[in-house]
């Protein structure tokens, strides 16, 4: 009992100090991105200031672009992992709601919360080259059949504009909650954030619902 109670704990112990490795990692490249741009910073840079050794970064994060994927996915969730659309608690909580309108406001609320995250790789993203393009773009596309859903899920209240279609709505939905769009207004604009929560639910509101 006493071996199998050591093992356990030593595999919890390796799993964290895994784990730890990985945030410091991730951590120093967010910064290193951020401060000196995609192009500017080396893999030897990064190794240095999350105090790992070179090959540990390839072994525990991959190349440049995985590493940068990774950021993205982790801005998305507001965890340290990618967490699939269906799996966020904000979709779970739209889904169970009933009324189209609640729906819109609690996704204003989450849009607004991943874009404060979201925003300085965006910027880093507008300045890389293509391999970063391809990330953002690939996020993009991703988003784009997320609203599909989404329309769909909003069409099945009833409570939809006559003459909308699903399509129409989807491809709202995705222009106005893009992080580009986020950056425009709150970024370029210095709105407040919570005023561009306020402002895109009410838009939503208007545009999409009867």
């Amino acid at each position: 009992m006493e071996r199998q109670v050591k093992r356990q704990y030593d595999t919890s112990r390796r799993r964290a100090a895994a784990q730890a490795t990985r945030q410091a990692i991730l951590d120093a490249a967010r910064r290193l991105f951020i401060e000196r741009g995609y192009a500017a910073t080396t893999m030897a840079e990064l190794a240095e200031r999350a105090s790992v050794a070179v090959d540990t970064v390839y072994t525990v994060a991959g190349r440049k672009p995985a590493l940068f994927l990774q950021l993205v996915e982790s801005a998305i969730s507001g965890t340290d992992d990618a967490v699939p659309a269906a799996e966020r608690d904000y979709v779970r909580e739209m889904r169970a709601e009933p009324d189209a309108a609640r729906k819109l406001r609690r996704y204003a609320r989450a849009v607004r919360e991943m874009h404060a995250r979201l925003a300085p790789l965006l910027l880093v993203a507008r300045a890389g080259p293509p391999e970063v393009a391809e990330v953002w773009q690939s996020i993009a596309r991703r988003r784009a059949g997320n609203m599909r859903l989404l329309a769909a899920d909003l069409a099945a209240t009833g409570q939809l504009r006559d003459g909308l279609d699903l399509e129409e709505v989807a491809d709202v939905m995705w222009a106005t909650n893009s992080p580009e769009f986020y950056c425009l207004l709150v970024e370029d604009r210095s709105w407040p954030p919570e005023r561009f929560e306020r402002w895109l639910a009410d838009g939503w509101c208007r545009l999409l619902l009867a």
